[in-house]
Parts: C-alpha cells; structure tokens; sequence
C-alpha cells in the first residue's frame, strides 16, 4: 500500500537517525581497540625513526674497491647486529643505520675519512624490523621475527668467538680420524636403533660388507592408481626392501645422499617380475635408476663394470629358449668354436628364506654377489667418492641377522672447510664496479656449504663476463646454528669477498627472504639491468644465458626460465602445503627456482612492495616471485620467457643452467664448457 503524500515521514527518519547511532557507537568501539595498533601502522608509514626505507640507502661513488670484503664485516655487521637502544625494552630489531659510518683509509703516509659502502640494503622488511613475538603474527612472522633474534645471537656468539679457536678447530683443520678395519652389527643392534650401521671412514677399493637377513612374506598394499585399471581392485602384494649407501658426513641440517641405493623387489614393480633396482639421490633429487630385471646386460665395454655385467640373467616365465638346435652346435662344434655350458640361476631373493649379500667396492663400480654368485654391477656416479658412504642403512620388508664389513679405511680427513677452500688470490671477486652493469646473480647458499661456493668460484664464476665485470655474482648466506660453522663463514667472507651474510637463521621457509635481498642487491649495490637468482648447486652458462636476455624486447620487462603453468600445490606429504599457507587452487606462472631472471624494474617493485609491507610472501621462493610478477604483469606488461634448458631436474645437452650438480660434476661440466662442449657428467 502506498504511503500518502501528505503522510509524515518521521518514522522513516527515526530510523535513519538511530541506524546512523549504532554505525557510530560501532566504530567507537572498534577504535578504542585498534587505536594503537592504529598509531604503530601511522607512525610507520609516516617514516619515523624506526623504519628505513629503501630509500634511505645512499650509494658512495668514491669508495675504494679493495676495501669492499672489509666492510662486510668491519662495518656493516657490527652496526646492523649491535646497535642497542637502550632506553626502549621492547626496541625495533637494528636496522641499517640512516647514516654511513666512517672508515680510516691511509693514502700515502696521511689518513682520510671516508663512508663505507654497504653491501646490501633494507633486507628483512617488517617481520625484522619488529622484536615483540607476542602480537598477532601469522605463522610466517613469528618464523621470522624469531628466526631474526636466534641471528641477532647468533652473530653477537661470532664475534666474541676467538680467531685463534677457528684454527684450532676440528672442523676447520679436518683432523685425521683412526678408524677400525672392520665393525659388526646383530640384527638386535640394528633394529634397536635408527636402522643404521656407521662406517667411520667410509669405504676404500676393495672393502665389503655382508649382509645375512630373511625377506618376508609379501603384504597387501593398496595403490589408489591401480583402481580404474583393475576395475576398482586396487590391492596389490608388495615385498621389498631397500639398502643404501649414505654420505652421512657429507651435509648437515639436511637428507643426507644416497651415495647407493639398492632396492630388490621380489614381486616386481609394473613390469610384474621380480626387479633389482640402483640409484643415486643427492639433495632428494633421484638419478637415473639401473633396472636389472632378469635379461642380462649388454656386453660392451663401455658398459661393463671392472669386467662384471651390470645385470646377470636369471629365470623368468617370459625366458624364450635360446638354446641352440643340434645342427647349429653340431656346426660350431665342427669348426673348432668354443662353447660354454649355460647355467640360468633363479632369482637370488625367495621371501621367507635366508640369503647372504656382499656388496663389494671395486675400482669402476659396486659389485652385489648373493650366495657366492655375481648377481649385478652399479657404476660409480660423479659427484660421491667412496670416502663419502659413512652410513649403512636398511628398511623395508626385511629380517636382519648381521652386518659384517671389512677392509675398510683406517684413516679418513673429515669434512672441513680447510680442506675445500682454496685460499688462493686468483678466486677472490672482482671489486663492485661504479658502472651500470648487464647482470647480477645472487646466488642461494646454506652457511655449511663450503664445497659447493668453491666449486662455483673455481668454475662457472671465472666465465669471461664475470671476469669483465659485466656481470657480478655474489652468495646470499644466512646464519648457522653453530658458532665455529658462522665463524668460518665470516673467515671466508672476509677473503673472498663475495658473500652477503643475512643477519637471521637459515632455514628453508625463509628462503623467500634471500630472493629479496638479491632484489635489492642488484638494484641498490650495483645498477644491474636484469638480475638473475640461482642456487649453489646450479651451473650456469654465463655466456648463453647473455645471449638469450640478448634475444627478447628491451621495450619490455622480462621473466625468463623454466616456467611452470597452473601447478597445484601439494596438500599431503613432506613438502605440503597448507589452505591457510596457500588457498588457491593453483599456483600462478612461476619460473623454477633453480635459475630465473628478471628485468631490474620488476627487482624495483617487489623491492617497492615490501618496503611499503605489502607484499605477499609464500614459503616457496619461486612461487612468491611468480606471484609477484602476476601482480606487476597487471599494470605493466611482462614478456614470459620459457625455455626448457634452465634445467629444473638435473642437466640436458646444450644446458643453460644444469640443477644438482655436486662440486665435482661442476668442475666435470667446466672442464667439458672449455673445450666448447656443453655436455653433462653423467647422471647420478
């Protein structure tokens, strides 16, 4: 019914007034418990005090190069870990101070003054510049902010740590272990612990463990694949057992590798016959497995292993009779021929049944014998040495009676820094240059890995363009939770001068926070037209991976590498990712992580981004800069880059960046790129 026109309209006015009072009361309410929040974010944004800016990092156009690795430590670490505010309990984490400190210089008999350059700016954004856990942080925050503080200790432990006990140290001097010739283990001892036999000193020529054990009876398993094969049967019987070489000595803080890994299944795989299967895995990253399935090897000589076959033969249902017909023998027998009686044995593992294994290490290759007869032959891959199998492990559906190993290694140099850092002037880095640069390459670095920088100084970073200094390349490490593995860190820092230590804890989620480092690295330290980020365990071929920035549009901006397009993120296992971590159903465009590049100004907006605390951050490095790419691709076009030889698993004929190579495959592939080759060194 429609109201008169000479109707009041007070009561449509009453409640407008009083909708209007319970808005206010509403926001009343809602001030007076955000409004100190309120003042931190407006004193934030108002750029106190506390807060750096990206902005605030002036660059010094007269500082002297040869007094660049003096700074990272000098200098710049002591202002950005020890600065105190003492008046404040609950101070801001120190930041880089507004103001450059001053350096003494002698110049021919007379002392000047002059301002350090930095060798990074504002790195850690608002998870570090705040200390207080106790606010709602989300998960991401509190990892940071306390991995931040454990740093803030960690370093004030580095630099009270005495030099002198550096060199002391075991684990810098590598003292000479004495280790027995054998060691026993019962099947009681075994199992009563990790399910793991140490060998102190690894493995030499000629050493050999023997293994007495019983396979179980096989189990029902069900495999959710088989389903819609087998018309909704998905069970299926499974028994296996696995034994590997571990390089226990080799990492720390993570998997240690797979030097061997020997996997007999005796009900078979997807080929449904009994399988032996090799391989190697290094930073859990599988090789190429060696499949052994009852048809024997190829005789070739490339393809035998000290004289042995890599795979025997044994009896299988599918055998076709190759024995010979009477006139053929009868023939060979005529002219003289040879013949050799053939013996097929059966295969070498019977559930239920006792076995015993030797597994011997021979000059080429590991060589499996079971009950006295060869059974397969596996290759030494690059990238282990024998000294490196320091661990025996065993699991799966087997019975262990007893390990016996003998011949080993009395002795055996344990990992040291001294050992694999060459302290030679020759692998020192090239000053910063005052010029604009082509590229720079951050390089992710874990604070132990000592080897892999070296293999990286010694090969790939003595490219020409490096050399020229077109191109600059520096190490991104975080700290250690060990004093004596930081206080070698900062010794090698301070030789070779091409390391930028982050001042948290490493560990694997905050990743992301080196990528913004080397974002603002490449854009405040040195003027890099495109920055490039890679891992310590990736080769790049400096020259062709120019070339190819060489080949897109200078109009636009750039994202180039391996891209990846609608992944999903994993939601089970040891690398899930939870809906709260990422809600999305997918991942946006991302390029691996293992080498990327972008152009300098998409590096100014996420350096932008975080400055102003907006930028979104994920645990995942790569993800979080093809999410950030995303965002800028939206106002300003982005040319997607893809190309499949930014190698994601391992290397490829004519490679740009070749993934999980050890130190030695990277001295392999350098010595194959100087004689204009650019070939892989075999796979793991």
């Amino acid at each position: 019914m429609k109201r008169l026109k000479n109707e009041p309209s007070s009561t449509r006015r009453c409640k407008l007034s009083h909708l209007l009072l319970v808005i206010g009361a509403l926001y009343l309410v809602f001030l007076a418990f955000k409004f100190r929040h309120f003042l931190e974010i407006a004193a934030m944004v108002s750029g106190g005090d506390s807060y750096v800016g990206l902005d605030s990092l002036s660059m010094v156009k007269d500082v002297e190069d040869s007094d660049l690795s003096k700074s990272f430590f000098s200098s710049v670490y002591k202002d950005t870990f020890h600065r105190k505010l003492e008046d404040n309990r609950n101070q801001n984490a120190p930041m880089m101070p507004s103001k450059e400190p001053l350096e003494e210089e002698k110049r021919g008999g007379t002392i000047t003054i002059k301002p350090i350059q930095y060798p990074y700016g504002r790195i850690t954004g608002e998870f570090m510049r705040r200390r207080n856990a106790t606010r709602n942080f989300s998960p991401f925050e509190r990892m940071a902010d306390e991995a931040w503080l454990l740093g803030l200790k960690a370093w004030e432990e580095v630099e009270n740590y005495d030099g002198k006990e550096i060199g002391q140290s075991s684990l810098y001097e590598g003292k000479i272990e004495s280790c027995p010739l054998w060691v026993s283990m019962s099947g009681e001892e075994l199992a009563g612990g990790e399910k793991l036999m140490l060998l102190p000193c690894g493995l030499a020529a000629g050493s050999s463990i023997t293994i007495v054990g019983t396979p179980h009876h096989a189990h029902q398993e069900y495999v959710p694949q088989l389903t819609r094969l087998r018309n909704g049967d998905g069970t299926v019987m499974i028994s296996q057992f696995m034994i590997e070489l571990q390089g226990l000595k080799s990492v720390e803080g993570e998997d240690p590798p797979k030097i061997l890994h020997l996997n007999p299944r005796l009900r078979g795989d997807w080929s449904r016959h009994p399988v032996i299967e090799h391989n190697t895995c290094y930073r859990m990253q599988w090789g190429t497995a060696q499949r052994c399935d009852g048809l024997p090897s190829k005789k070739d000589e490339d393809m035998l292993v000290d004289e042995h076959l890599r795979c025997e033969k044994w009896m299988r249902d599918d055998n076709v009779d190759s024995k010979e017909s009477k006139t053929t023998s009868w023939f060979k027998r005529f002219i003289g021929r040879e013949q050799k009686p053939e013996v097929t044995w059966p295969f070498p593992f019977v559930e239920g049944k006792l076995f015993v294994l030797t597994l011997r290490a021979g000059v080429d290759g590991y060589h499996i014998s079971v009950g006295g007869r060869h059974v397969t032959s596996f290759p030494y891959r690059p990238g282990f040495t024998l000294e490196d199998a320091t661990g025996l492990a065993i699991k799966g559906d087997m019975d262990v009676h007893s390990i016996f190993a003998t011949s080993l290694p009395r002795s055996h140099p344990s990992f040291s820094p001294q050992r694999v850092l060459e302290m030679s002037e020759k692998w020192k880095a090239h000053p910063l240059p005052k010029r604009p640069i082509q590229v720079f390459i951050g390089i992710l670095s874990a604070t132990n890995h000592f080897a892999e920088r070296m293999a990286v100084r010694k090969t790939w970073m003595q490219s020409s363009a490096i050399k020229s200094s077109n191109v600059v390349a520096r190490f991104f490490v975080a700290l250690n939770p060990r004093k004596e593995v930081n206080a070698v860190l900062k010794k090698e820092a301070a030789y070779f001068g091409d390391i930028v230590i982050l001042p948290f804890m490493d560990r694997y989620e905050l990743v992301v926070l080196k990528t913004i480092a080397i974002c603002e690295f490449g854009v405040q330290n040195v003027s890099a037209a495109y920055i490039m980020k890679c891992d310590d365990d990736t080769f790049v071929r400096v020259d062709t991976v120019l070339k190819e920035i060489d080949r897109t549009s200078r109009s636009k901006s750039l994202y180039m590498g391996n891209l990846n397009l609608l992944h999903r993120p994993l939601r089970n296992g040891k690398w899930a990712v939870t809906f709260e971590e990422w809600p999305e159903a997918v991942y946006p465009p991302y390029a691996n992580g293992p080498g990327y590049v972008i152009s300098t100004d998409i590096a100014k907006f996420v350096i932008a981004q975080h400055g102003k605390q907006s930028l979104r951050l994920f645990k995942m490095e790569d993800v979080s800069m093809g999410m950030w790419v995303e965002q800028f691709n939206s106002s300003t076009p982005v040319q997607y880059s893809h190309n499949w030889k930014f190698c994601q698993y391992g290397c490829m004929e004519n490679y740009y960046t070749a993934h999980y190579q050890s130190p030695r495959q990277m001295i392999c592939l350098w010595d194959k790129l100087a004689r204009g080759r650019a070939q892989c060194c075999n796979f793991r």
